[in-house]
C-alpha cells in the first residue's frame, strides 16, 4: 500500500511529513510536526507503519539531514537491531519440550542487567573497539564516570541480550525450517554515549540552523568540533552492536548444538540496526539518515520485521522505495505503553495470548504480551511497497530479559 498521509508542517519552511500508515496517535503527530519545522531536514520525513510516539523524535520515522545530526533522533539504544539466520533443521528435528533448550540459552547468554563474570570475546574482537573507544573516551572523560567499572563492563556485556522488548527466538519458517533470531543493541555503553551526547546537545543549544521548537530536538551541526565526535562515537556504538549480536549468536548456537541433531547454518543470515545514523545519498544529495524505529530497505536488501511475542515475524527483501528513504518498518510498533499494559492484562493473559510458545509466562513481561503491539499482518499490508516478504516465521521459543 502506497502513502496514505501527506501532512504539511504549518508554519516557515516546514517539509512534508509522509506517512505509511492511518493508525497513528497525536502526540506522533505532534513530535513529527515540530521535527518538519528544522531547516536542514531534507525532502520530506517518512513514518514507517509502526510508528508510535517515542522520546526525543518519534519511533518509525526515517529523518534525513543536511550538515546537522539530532542526537535524540539516533536515541540511546544506538545501533539496536535484528540478527536471524536459518540452521539446516526442521520442526521434526526439535525436541517436544522445548524448555531444556531455553534454559540452554539463558545460561550462556546474560540477560536484563545481567552481564557475563569473565570477558568472553576475543581479543581480535576487542582491540580494535578498545583503541578506538580510547579516543572517544580521552576528549570526553565523563563518559568514563556514567558506568561503573568502565572499561571491563562493555567488554563483558559484549554477547549480552539487555531488557525491555529485546529477546531470543527460535522460529519456524512456511517450510518448518528452523531459525535463530535475536534484537539487541549497543546496551550499556551505547546508553551512556547517547545520553552524554544528547545533554550535551541541548546544552550547547547550537543555533546555526535557528530555533529548535524542542530541546529534544537540539542538534550538531556540521563543522563543529561536538558533531565530528558524536559521529566518531555513534559510529563505534553502532559495530559495537553489530558485534554484539555477532557473539550473541555465536554463544545461542554453542549453547543448542549439544541438545539438537548436528546443524548447519545457512548462508541466509542478517545481521541489521534499526536505531542508527548513515551517510546516504537521497534526491540528488548527500545526507545524514537517521532510522528511527526503521530499518534500511535497498533494493534485494534483507531485512527482519519482527513481531511481538506470539505473533509473526518476517523476512524481507527491500524495493528500494525512494519515498521511504530506502527503509521500512523495525517490527510491529506499540500500540500502549509499558504501564498501561500492565494495568489492562493479567498473567493469564499473557499465557494465552503465547499460547505454544516455550517462555517466561511471569508478570516481569508482561507490558510484552501481544495485545500491547499493533497487528504485524496490518503493518506489512501497509508496507507492500516497501519490501516483499521472502519467509514468515512463527515463534516457538522467546527469551526476554
Amino acid at each position: 500500500m502506497a502513502i496514505q498521509q501527506i501532512l504539511n508542517a504549518h508554519s516557515g519552511y516546514g517539509v512534508p511529513v509522509k506517512i505509511f500508515t492511518n493508525d497513528i496517535e497525536l502526540e506522533a503527530l505532534d513530535q513529527l510536526s515540530q521535527l518538519a519545522q528544522l531547516q536542514f531536514i531534507h525532502a520530506h520525513i517518512a513514518v514507517m507503519p509502526d510508528v508510535h510516539a517515542g522520546i526525543g523524535a518519534t519511533v518509525g520515522s526515517v529523518i534525513p539531514t543536511q550538515s546537522a545530526i539530532i542526537p535524540a533522533a539516533v536515541g540511546v539504544d544506538i545501533g539496536c537491531g535484528m540478527n536471524a539466520i536459518r540452521l539446516s533443521l526442521t520442526a521434526a528435528q526439535l525436541p517436544d519440550d522445548l524448555k531444556p533448550l531455553r534454559l540452554a540459552i539463558e545460561r550462556k547468554v546474560p540477560v536484563g542487567f545481567n552481564q557475563h563474570k569473565q570477558i568472553k570475546a576475543k581479543a581480535s574482537t576487542l582491540t580494535p573497539l578498545q583503541l578506538r573507544l580510547k579516543r572517544i573516551t580521552d576528549k570526553h572523560q565523563g563518559l568514563l564516570r556514567m558506568l561503573r567499572d568502565f572499561d571491563r563492563t562493555w567488554q563483558r556485556q559484549l554477547g549480552t541480550l539487555g531488557g525491555g522488548n529485546h529477546f531470543i527466538e527460535l522460529c519456524l519458517d512456511e517450510a518448518d525450517q528452523v531459525w535463530v533470531m535475536l534484537h539487541s543493541g549497543s546496551r550499556g555503553l551505547g546508553n551512556c554515549i547517547g545520553t552524554y551526547f544528547i545533554e550535551r546537545a541541548k546544552k550547547e543549544a547550537q543555533s546555526r540552523f535557528g530555533h529548535v521548537p524542542d530541546k529534544d530536538l537540539s542538534y550538531f551541526a556540521e563543522g563543529s568540533n561536538s558533531f565530528d565526535d558524536y559521529l566518531e562515537a555513534v559510529q563505534w556504538a553502532q559495530d559495537y552492536a553489530m558485534e554484539n549480536r555477532r557473539e550473541m549468536m555465536r554463544l545461542i548456537l554453542e549453547a543448542i548444538r549439544p541438545l539438537l541433531p548436528s546443524f548447519q547454518m545457512s548462508k541466509e543470515a542478517i545481521n541489521c540496526h534499526h536505531n542508527y545514523v548513515a551517510q546516504e545519498t537521497h534526491f540528488g544529495a548527500d545526507v545524514y539518515v537517521t532510522r528511527k524505529g526503521a530499518i534500511s530497505a535497498q533494493v534485494d536488501e534483507l531485512g527482519i520485521i519482527p513481531g511481538s511475542m506470539g505473533a509473526k515475524s518476517y523476512i524481507v527483501r527491500g524495493k528500494g522505495n525512494p519515498e521511504s528513504f530506502c527503509s521500512c518498518s523495525h517490527g510491529a510498533g506499540r500500540r500502549m505503553s509499558r504501564s498501561k499494559a500492565k494495568r489492562l492484562f493479567s498473567v493469564d493473559d499473557l499465557a494465552v495470548q503465547t499460547a505454544g510458545i516455550e517462555c517466561r509466562k511471569d508478570s516481569g513481561v508482561l507490558d510484552e504480551l501481544p495485545a500491547a503491539y499493533k497487528d504485524i499482518d496490518q503493518v506489512m499490508a501497509n508496507q507492500a511497497d516497501l519490501v516483499e516478504v521472502v519467509h514468515t516465521l512463527r515463534q516457538v521459543l522467546c527469551i526476554k530479559g
